[in-house]
This record gives C-alpha cells, sequence and structure tokens, in this order.
C-alpha cells in the first residue's frame, strides 16, 4: 500500500487538466497504483463538474465548437492508436497505464544510458520546463549525493528506495525541493524503476560533486 503521496493541490491541477504533460502522466501513474489518490481525483473531477454546471452560460467566438472537436478528434486518434499498435500490445504489462502506453515497448528495449550505479531514459525531450526521466538505480547501491534548484517529484514503479526523508515503496511518490540534498539507496533485494521529473536542474553535492558540475559546466 503506497503511504507517499502527492499533495492535495497537485491533485486538484489534475483533476482539472491543469498540469503539463509530464506531471500529469506521473500524477496519472501514480493515481493508477494507488486507490486513495485515484478517488481523491473522481471527488475532485465531480467538484469541478458540478461548479461547471453552476456558472452562468456566457457567449462563443464564432470557432469555438470547431476548436474543441479538433482537440476532441486528436485525442480519439492518439487513444485508437495506442489500443491498436503493435507496439505498444508488446509493453511492459507490469507498468500501469498510462505510462506503459507512452513508453510502447519493454523496458529491456528502451535506449538506457548507463552512469555509474544509475541508468537512465529521457522522456518529453523537446520539452524545456520539465526534464523526465525513467530511472534504474541498481541494487544496494547510492545515487551520488546530490541538490534541486526546484522541485523533483520521483514514482518508484518497481522496487524500493530510501533517503533522508524515508522509504519509498511501489507506487510511492518522493517530493524533493530546494531545501533537500539526499543521496537515495535502493534497497538490496532488485534494482528499483522510478519516473522522475524536475522543472530545475540538478547539481552534484560535496567537494567531488563541485568540481564535477563545474567541469559540466564548461
Amino acid at each position: 500500500m503506497t503511504s507517499h503521496h502527492p499533495d492535495e493541490s497537485l491533485l486538484q491541477a489534475y483533476a482539472i487538466g491543469n498540469l503539463g504533460e509530464p506531471l500529469a502522466l506521473l500524477v496519472a501513474t501514480h493515481t493508477a497504483l494507488c486507490p486513495l489518490c485515484r478517488n481523491a481525483v473522481r471527488h475532485l473531477e465531480s467538484i469541478a463538474g458540478t461548479l461547471l454546471e453552476d456558472l452562468s452560460p456566457t457567449a462563443l467566438s464564432e470557432d469555438s465548437l470547431s476548436s474543441v472537436l479538433a482537440q476532441l478528434d486528436g485525442r480519439e486518434t492518439a487513444a485508437a492508436s495506442e489500443a491498436t499498435s503493435p507496439v505498444a500490445e508488446g509493453a511492459e504489462t507490469t507498468l500501469p497505464q498510462p505510462l506503459r502506453g507512452y513508453l510502447g515497448r519493454r523496458l529491456s528495449d528502451l535506449p538506457w544510458r548507463q552512469r555509474g550505479v544509475v541508468a537512465d531514459v529521457a522522456l518529453f525531450p523537446d520539452r524545456k520546463d520539465f526534464t523526465t526521466r525513467l530511472l534504474r538505480i541498481r541494487k544496494g547501491c547510492r545515487v551520488p549525493l546530490h541538490r534541486h534548484e526546484g522541485l523533483e517529484l520521483t514514482l518508484v514503479l518497481s522496487g524500493a528506495f530510501s533517503d533522508s526523508q524515508g522509504h519509498y515503496l511501489r507506487g510511492d511518490i518522493a517530493v524533493a525541493n530546494s531545501s533537500v540534498v539526499h543521496q537515495p539507496v535502493a534497497d538490496d533485494d532488485e534494482d528499483c524503476i522510478c519516473l522522475a521529473v524536475t522543472d530545475a536542474p540538478v547539481y552534484l553535492a560535496g567537494p567531488i560533486g563541485r568540481l564535477l558540475n563545474f567541469a559540466f559546466k564548461y
């Protein structure tokens, strides 16, 4: 059972469709693993629907209907493509939707980049507002000590890890902000696979880390 959840403001933003795609993917995948947050989102969506029904009607521009229909058509096309795609059919079935649909292939077939004890796969590479990655931390190993310039949300998909803030199992979300300096450690029994979304750079901490940051910057 999940013990670490996104805060209410994040769930509210997700329920009304006000999150960027990377964060929306992370929250949606979490809710697929967490009945508590799934029910909370349904409740928030119900409240939002009731509020919309109580609003007074307003005049629409001439192209409003065509714009909405175009958006709906795009969503239906994407959903149909995911349902019939041969690649999607061979995707990793242990991962929940919608992440499984985004990956479209097995974890072992992804273009992992090995970086010491951590391997990663970049998602949404063209976005400038978020960095989104799948991470695989080798079992029993420590991620280099690092700090965050902004917010990082890390969803555990398999395995588990610990840091100074807690122990995170499948479905848990770890939240780190600019005040956090930490060194996650994967549990000993299996590799830890996570989905991580950050909205600002991450820097290595400690004397050696600061030297490496300087070297890579220049």
